[in-house]
């Protein structure tokens, strides 16, 4: 056994040795950070955005998606491949081996360059902010104050929006609060956004953005409305700073709009968790409260939630939407993400326990100052 395994050994090149040394090295690597909280929140703060502005010092001048691009010649090439080798002849085992080889080096260099960011501390242990289960009593309160701010915020939605101005606003506000609410200072002071090479394909999965790791890109669906640009904008801007869970995505994108003065981007904000806050209201408020929160919202406000809502199911496809909802999920509770998709919805939460603690610290400062 041990002789045919030096044969083995030896009959293998150089350079196969240090390939799959170096593959099994950084696998290791990986699964230690993932295992060890510490070293997650330490790829986070400090490893993730020299990475990221590596990567990005390239990616950021191809007008294009590299990620959509690498993505594709990668599904395309697996596919492909058994064809050209078994007609070199190659035998099906050795075929096998190059693309799992193939496959774990896409996993290290996703995990290295981004994926490990899920390995990091979550929102209340990054921000100190402690936990607060919500209920149907202060849920009614956030609805209802919610509803207000939406009203008192709310813009006709403009034709057209305003790229540049989003991207310097956002940028601005993220680089200003950075700090208080436990998130990576921008490490890159003019990221650049990329359209979807596939967006028809993504409309009909229901995908708005997406986070590019491979080459620290952040990518937008070409048929966003104006309505949903700056806060959608954002939410993937969050992704960009080491942000991996959704629901955090949202509680960022909703803190950084809402603190704009720019109308546009304001309302965006607000309009982020319009839908989250009426799922949650049919669930946790009477039937009566229920009644009273819809008839508190501005027409206008509720014709924009309809325009919204039948622009993207025009776009999408059932079919292919639940088979990507099923993959998504899966790889959600697979990053350590428990409630899969559902975790979008989840930033109602934090926004409640966030407001709490700022309640908190608002009262001890008066009463500090009185003292």
């Amino acid at each position: 056994m041990y002789i045919f395994a030096l044969r083995t050994v030896l009959k293998m090149k150089l350079n196969q040795i240090i390939r799959y040394t170096l593959l099994f090295f950084l696998l290791a690597t990986v699964w230690i950070i993932q295992s060890i909280p510490s070293m997650g929140q330490a790829y986070a703060d400090h490893a993730y955005p020299f990475i990221a502005s590596c990567l990005s010092s390239f990616s950021r001048f191809i007008p294009f998606s590299l990620g959509d691009l690498f993505i594709t010649l990668s599904i395309t090439g697996l596919l492909l491949y058994p064809i050209y080798a078994r007609r070199k002849k190659s035998k099906w085992l050795k075929i096998l081996r190059q693309e799992v080889e193939y496959l774990l080096w896409i996993y290290v260099w996703f995990y290295l360059a981004w994926g490990l960011n899920y390995s990091q501390k979550n929102f209340y242990q990054r921000t100190q902010t402690p936990y607060v289960a919500y209920s149907s009593t202060n849920f009614k309160e956030f609805a209802f104050n919610y509803i207000k701010k939406l009203n008192t915020f709310y813009l006709a939605p403009p034709t057209k929006i305003n790229k540049e101005m989003v991207r310097r606003e956002v940028t601005r506000i993220y680089t200003q609060i950075y700090d208080s609410v436990g998130i990576n200072r921008p490490f890159i002071s003019h990221p650049r956004v990329k359209t979807m090479m596939f967006s028809p394909l993504s409309s009909m999965m229901g995908i708005t953005g997406y986070m590019g790791p491979f080459f620290s890109e952040f990518n937008l669906n070409k048929n966003l409305l104006p309505v949903d640009y700056p806060a959608t904008y954002a939410h993937e801007m969050a992704h960009l700073w080491g942000i991996a869970n959704e629901a955090e995505a949202n509680f960022y994108a909703y803190e950084v709009c809402t603190r704009s003065n720019i109308p546009s981007i304001r309302f965006s904000g607000y309009f982020l968790i319009f839908n989250h806050v009426i799922r949650n209201a049919q669930q946790l408020l009477s039937k009566e409260d229920y009644e009273q929160l819809i008839k508190e919202i501005r027409p206008g406000i509720r014709k924009i939630a309809q325009d919204d809502y039948n622009h993207w199911m025009s776009l999408y496809n059932p079919l292919v939407g639940n088979v990507q909802n099923w993959i998504y999920d899966l790889y959600l509770k697979g990053n350590k993400i428990k409630s899969g998709r559902r975790n979008y919805s989840e930033v109602i939460g934090l926004l409640i326990s966030w407001e709490e603690k700022t309640k908190i610290e608002k009262l001890r400062q008066i009463i500090k100052h009185k003292l």
